[in-house]
């Protein structure tokens, strides 16, 4: 038996993403292109491209770490 293998990317999801979660995965895959592997670097990318934080406030380590745990919950 040969089944066709696909993946479908939203599978998980149970709603579309908001705009502030399509503008902060956009950020993050701009930073990630660039070559951040550590999380510094990562924080540092966000912060240069000035992209969008929940507070409005500079990304630190915890606020990135925070913040992805929550819109992964």
């Amino acid at each position: 038996m040969n089944q066709k293998q696909y993946i479908v990317v939203n599978q998980t999801r149970d709603r579309e993403p908001t705009e502030y979660e399509n503008l902060l995965a956009d950020a993050l895959e701009q930073v990630f292109a660039r070559g951040a592997t550590e999380l510094g670097e990562v924080v540092a990318g966000l912060n240069e491209i000035e992209a969008p934080s929940p507070n409005g406030q500079p990304w630190t380590d915890e606020l990135l770490k925070t913040e992805l745990a929550r819109l992964g919950a």
